[in-house]
């Protein structure tokens, strides 16, 4: 059989074919119209046909890889129209699948609940880059380059610009506000903050912070002690107490760190509170009048203070979580547990 021969037998083929089901059109499709089809071969033995009849060889195997075409594209149609919505054999009663539905993790949780409690106080919510300079991180901050403050923190710096750091905490919101916003000034700075520390069950090399600012005229400690004993309450009970401790943080001054009576227990005593009673659950401050010139604001016309706790602890004190690295490891049966939790 020579290859024109060839040819017609395969637009007899074509002519000839028919289809009980879509799986047969998807096999013809594939032996005439797919990657591998079978014309691809044909095209092929053009070399070997005399110059007088390639015109006559194109055109007749074009004919066939067309007729192909025609026949595949009226049988998909057809079954197409017979699978659609109207066939008798789809119960359209019959229940859906059953869609799973997601948590919010619990660290976005007590974000919320953090944001809402200080928006009820007039508390606006800031946030910016995780990529700063030294200047917004540190020096700005009170924290000149030989400062030993520095060592309280270690920090990721950019390889390429040593003047270029992860955020170690979110103050540098705060700094980025005073320079662009005049007072009154009262804002909310949530975040991703990053330190080079060892991960374990109480520390992480990135974790959350929320902190707080406010920059007004004659804005006083009694003020930051009534805003935390709002937060303490509506956060983890009416029944707990507050009490500050004096710290240090290189701006603010004075600064304390802040207790509440533990939870769990009711300051009675138990391994979460360390049978103390008391658990420290954020840092805070009056606004140290050299970080107020830093960003050019007038000490002497306006004061105000700061603060700041870290999410992740926050989260594990109100759901009991022993373990911090928990909340990264993306374990479904973990997150799954706070479903409930609006």
């Amino acid at each position: 059989m020579d290859i024109f021969e060839h040819i017609a037998a395969l637009q007899n083929e074509i002519n000839e074919t028919t289809f009980s089901s879509a799986d047969d059109a998807e096999k013809f499709r594939i032996r005439f119209l797919g990657t591998k089809n079978i014309l691809k071969d044909i095209f092929g033995e053009i070399k070997n046909v005399p110059n007088e009849r390639k015109k006559e060889f194109g055109q007749v195997v074009n004919a066939v890889k067309q007729a192909a075409e025609e026949k595949h594209a009226l049988a998909k149609e057809k079954f197409e129209a017979t699978n659609s919505f109207t066939n008798k054999d789809i119960d359209l009663t019959l229940p859906g699948d059953v869609v799973t539905i997601g948590a919010r993790h619990p660290i976005q949780l007590v974000k919320n609940q953090i944001v809402d409690i200080f928006k009820r106080l007039g508390f606006a919510v800031q946030e910016d880059r995780e990529i700063e300079d030294d200047w917004h991180n540190f020096t700005a901050l009170n924290m000149p380059e030989d400062h030993p403050a520095r060592d309280m923190q270690d920090t990721f710096f950019v390889n390429i610009n040593p003047d270029i750091v992860l955020r170690t905490h979110t103050s540098s919101v705060q700094v980025r506000t005073m320079e662009n916003q005049k007072p009154p000034i009262r804002i909310l700075s949530p975040g991703r903050v990053f330190r080079n520390e060892t991960i374990s069950a109480r520390a992480h090399c990135f974790f959350h912070q929320v902190e707080g600012l406010y920059i007004d005229e004659n804005v006083s400690f009694a003020d930051l002690l009534q805003t935390l004993d709002f937060f303490v309450k509506e956060m983890f009970g009416q029944d707990v107490k507050i009490k500050l401790r004096p710290s240090y943080f290189p701006f603010t001054e004075p600064s304390a760190e802040v207790d509440v009576t533990c939870f769990i227990c009711g300051g009675k005593g138990c391994n979460v509170c360390k049978y103390t009673g008391w658990v420290e659950i954020l840092g805070c401050g009056m606004v140290d009048p050299k970080v107020l010139e830093n960003c050019n604001i007038d000490p002497k016309k306006y004061s105000g203070f700061a603060f700041g706790m870290g999410i992740e602890r926050i989260t594990m004190l109100k759901y009991q979580i022993k373990d911090l690295r928990l909340f990264s490891e993306n374990d479904v049966r973990f997150l799954e547990q706070f479903k409930s939790v609006l």
